[in-house]
């Protein structure tokens, strides 16, 4: 048996979507689980053309809130075929503008030096 491979494809409208491949004409197994309880809603389409399966993980508007949210795709026998990570809230705008004010202090320095380098040359 060839190894399944799932490949993201888009985000959009609050439903993931993936490719799909190597797991043959028979359709696969696959659960979603967020926190380690199942997420309900996983479709599958057979594209026979190109050897493929269309994933759909519509994602519940209740399991997404402030924070770090990681969704897991896995086969049936518990192999991870792919994840995805929802970031949100204040805390994670906290984050954001620390890191931002760090840059700008990077990016002062990095003036300077650039400048004193140009007064010396």
């Amino acid at each position: 048996m060839t190894q399944m491979t799932l490949t993201k494809t888009r985000l959009t409208g609050g439903i993931w979507e993936g490719e799909l491949t190597g797991a043959g004409s028979a359709e696969p197994q696959l659960n979603v689980s967020h926190q380690g309880v199942a997420v309900p809603g996983l479709r599958l389409e057979h594209d026979a053309a190109r050897d493929a399966w269309r994933v759909t993980v519509p994602i519940p508007a209740n399991l997404i809130s402030d924070g770090v949210q990681t969704f897991v795709i896995n086969d049936a026998q518990g192999q991870n075929l792919a994840s995805f990570t929802l970031l949100a809230g204040d805390a994670l705008a906290e984050d954001i503008r620390a890191e931002m004010d760090l840059l700008r202090q990077e990016l002062d320095l990095l003036k300077s030096a650039f400048r004193q380098h140009c007064q010396d040359s």
